[in-house]
């Protein structure tokens, strides 16, 4: 699955039960929405009441393809027609013109519970001869007539803690498993999403071992468990993530976390990587190019060929020829766009340069990002880096609490690292999250801090001028 959900351009409806032999059709995203709610509820009913009907069934689209319900499970669709599991679709039926009206106005946004991040598995069914749990389409109706919004109508339903998340971008969406299988020596942000995924699977199958920390590089202990989960889910215990396992992790941590129920455990910033943004080219800007311009300009330290380039989040013409010299050096397509390929490169180029720094702490001395997300639940080195600069910066600004430096990102960090963000005006980033953004932010006040204190001859006061 993707680290944040978009709109897919396109989806694939399975004309009947998942295992029937039927056909496929592929249509656009809205048009399959306009078909769905056209079967599923009557044009005559209250704005409102069809608004939340519309949500309802777009959540419901999204939350299958998001977890790749079908496809991890070796499917070539995204969904079905079938209404015992899934939403009416009449392929070739007439839309009506005000629902067609409505979902152009609605489809580029979904329903989420607040602080998860997949679409709301919205559960839905007619309330007078079914009854499910979730959203009653004529008491949604009856809802609409009392007055009540679309928005209060699904929280009647789905609770208060939910959401409407908007203008989400249209993406075309390909399927998740990495181009090139992982194994011990592969680095970088597929081998951390397994990582996560492994650890929470572990939770429920303890024969797992789980890794510590999950930091993106495939090592023994990685071995370990991926060759666990394939023994315990009767596979080739190979210890290679390919494209089957792949998708068996993914749909046992679907399983697991009940990703596709509406009872969720709910999908949180904690279980994704969120390494590659999306892909950046000339005339993006914010803290996702500027994560990109600090691994760049640290990269250009040390390979020529790399121009240097400076660090402003905005994708300049300094960026773009960073970004060539660099796939050019590294045998990429030199088109100066940073795809999935571009950023795996980068970073893994990055890790190996840092790899063979010292991790402990040493004042005034500036270490580069580690490469890997500081969290809640980190641990580690690079945690207790970031604990000692943050205590250095307390010293004069005490609006920024102490933590005692152990190594291991509890909540006294992370409260210091939301004030550290609230304080100098970080924008943008996650909350009790330190990436690159972040951490080179941090690093930049310590520097410039412990510089500033060691006076030179004859800064100090009453020095005696003769």
């Amino acid at each position: 699955m993707p680290d944040i959900p978009t709109i897919p351009s396109k989806v694939t409806v399975h004309l009947g039960a998942p295992s029937a032999s039927a056909p496929n059709i592929t249509l656009s995203f809205a048009d399959y929405i306009k078909n769905v709610a056209s079967s599923e509820v009557f044009p005559t009913w209250d704005e409102d009441a069809l608004r939340a009907n519309i949500w309802a069934q777009i959540s419901f689209t999204l939350n299958r393809i998001y977890t790749e319900y079908y496809r991890s499970r070796g499917y070539d669709f995204d969904i079905t027609n079938d209404i015992s599991i899934d939403q009416s679709f009449v392929n070739g039926r007439d839309v009506f013109e005000n629902i067609s009206r409505l979902v152009d106005e609605q489809f580029n946004s979904y329903i989420r519970r607040e602080g998860n991040i997949e679409p709301l598995f919205a559960v839905y069914c007619d309330g007078v001869e079914v009854k499910c749990g979730g959203l009653e389409q004529w008491g949604s109706q009856t809802l609409a007539e009392q007055g009540l919004s679309a928005e209060e109508i699904l929280k009647r339903y789905y609770g208060n803690d939910i959401e409407i998340v908007r203008n989400v971008p249209i993406e075309g969406i390909s399927g998740s498993a990495p181009a090139v299988p992982l194994r011990e020596g592969s680095s970088g942000p597929n081998v951390q999403i397994a990582q996560i995924r492994l650890n929470r699977i572990a939770t429920d199958f303890p024969a797992i071992p789980k890794i510590y920390p999950p930091d993106g590089i495939f090592g023994p202990e990685t071995t370990a468990a991926v060759k666990a989960f394939q023994e315990a889910f009767s596979m080739t215990a190979d210890g290679i993530i390919g494209p089957a396992t792949w998708y068996r992790i993914q749909a046992i941590f679907n399983s697991v976390k009940r990703l596709n129920e509406l009872t969720s455990e709910g999908l949180t910033v904690a279980d994704i990587s969120t390494q590659f943004p999306r892909a950046l080219g000339a005339g993006d800007s914010g803290n996702e190019v500027r994560a990109l311009q600090y691994f760049l300009a640290y990269i250009a330290q040390y390979v020529n060929s790399v121009p240097p380039l400076t660090i402003d989040g905005s994708f300049g013409p300094s960026t773009e020829a960073a970004v060539r010299g660099f796939q050019r050096t590294y045998g990429l397509s030199e088109d100066g766009v940073v795809g999935e390929v571009t950023w795996d490169r980068i970073y893994n180029v990055y890790l190996g340069l840092v790899a063979n720094l010292p991790a402990s702490f040493t004042e005034g001395q500036v270490l580069p990002f580690p490469g890997t997300i500081l969290r809640i639940g980190s641990e580690g080195e690079d945690v207790r880096v970031l604990q000692n600069y943050l205590n250095y910066i307390a010293k004069t600004y005490p609006e920024i609490p102490t933590v005692t430096p152990t190594g291991y990102f509890g909540t006294a960090t992370a409260n210091a690292t939301n004030a550290f963000a609230s304080l100098f005006g970080i924008e943008g980033t996650l909350p009790n999250t330190v990436g690159a953004v972040m951490w080179d932010a941090i690093a930049d006040v310590y520097q410039d801090l412990y510089v500033g204190s060691m006076a030179s001859e004859g800064q100090f006061p009453g020095y005696s001028v003769s």
